[in-house]
């Protein structure tokens, strides 16, 4: 019983951050970004410790997915992206949660 309870926990803990990086996929983010080294953009790694324990880094980096930004992270900008503010929250709480 433990081994089912355990097994079932694990894929419902696993599915949501899936589900988050393939939209991530979907909407050619790791195009640009992974999640543990620089590619174009920072490492998914490095944004989440960058704005640990910041109450308004799922705002924050929303807003920057959808409407895109630059100077944070160097001279390259980011684009906007065509995503809805649904998705780009789910895509910021994504991105806070990579370590």
């Amino acid at each position: 019983m433990k081994a089912l309870f355990a097994l079932i926990a694990a894929v419902a803990f696993t599915a949501p951050a899936l589900a988050n990086q393939e939209l991530a996929g979907k909407k050619n983010c790791l195009a640009c970004h992974a999640v543990d080294k620089k590619v174009v953009g920072p490492a998914y790694k490095d944004v989440a410790a960058k704005y640990k324990g910041d109450k308004k880094a799922v705002d924050t980096l929303a807003a920057k997915i959808k409407n895109g930004g630059s100077g944070t992270w160097g001279p390259v900008a980011m684009p906007p992206n065509a995503v809805s503010d649904a998705e780009a929250k789910q895509l910021a709480t994504w991105v806070l949660s990579q370590k």
